[in-house]
């Protein structure tokens, strides 16, 4: 609990602080600073975007650092693995499970800069830490995953969090970023305990796509997120 309070309070800092760096800003060209921060991120990393022509006549699948842009919502989508299972999923409901980490990819002075890490869950041994006031923590990664309930009717995705150990507590919605749906499209997620069996993504998400907080103050945020059936 003290760790939770703790980290409410940081998240009630950062929205102050990120208030007033937006300030004298319109939203307008808050826009216009984030993609320029998504364009510079995809340069730096020397990623291939193809448009969701070539991705459909690709089977839906993703050559290695290939990131296919999805018009309408703004999201850039690597499928690392599309997953064990026997196809996608259906209408109905699921409980889904998932690890991420969450890399910032706008600076934020003061508070955090591009490449920090600013919230996961994976192993502790494979990512890095995130940065809170400049300093470094790992206190924050949880054993378990992000449980939540998905819905699907036809076109329409929707989920909120039923189990959530880090999103909930920081961003303090059960509200699931729709950013993270758009891949359940395209993945076969499975039952599984193997980290190589695992659906898998890379994802640039913009604020509109992105977590409560991201929408707020208008910055994007790069994942990496597996995905998983529950019970």
């Amino acid at each position: 609990m003290k760790k939770i309070k703790l980290f409410f309070a940081v998240v009630c800092v950062v929205a102050c602080c990120l208030q007033s760096c937006n300030n004298g800003k319109t939203y307008a060209e808050m826009k216009e600073d984030e993609a320029d921060a998504i364009n510079a991120w995809i340069l730096n990393h020397d990623y291939q975007v193809i448009s969701e022509r070539d991705f459909y006549n690709q089977d839906t699948i993703t050559n290695e650092n290939q990131f296919v842009l999805f018009e309408e919502s703004g999201v850039y989508m690597n499928i690392i693995q599309p997953g064990e299972g026997t196809s996608k999923l259906a209408d109905g409901y699921y409980e889904m499970a998932s690890r991420y980490f969450e890399i910032a990819m706008q600076n934020r002075d003061g508070m955090f800069a591009v490449g920090d890490t600013l919230s996961g869950n994976m192993n502790l041994l494979d990512y890095p830490a995130y940065r809170v006031n400049s300093s470094w923590s790992l206190s924050q990664y949880m054993l378990y995953p992000e449980v939540y309930k998905l819905t699907i009717r036809g076109s329409s995705y929707s989920a909120a969090f039923t189990e959530s150990y880090q999103m909930y507590s920081i961003y303090g919605t059960t509200s699931v970023p729709s950013g993270w749906l758009i891949p359940l499209k395209y993945i076969k997620p499975s039952r599984t305990t193997s980290s190589e069996k695992v659906a898998r993504v890379r994802l640039i998400v913009p604020h509109g796509q992105g977590t409560s907080q991201a929408s707020q103050y208008v910055y994007p945020c790069y994942y990496e997120i597996t995905y998983n059936l529950g019970k």
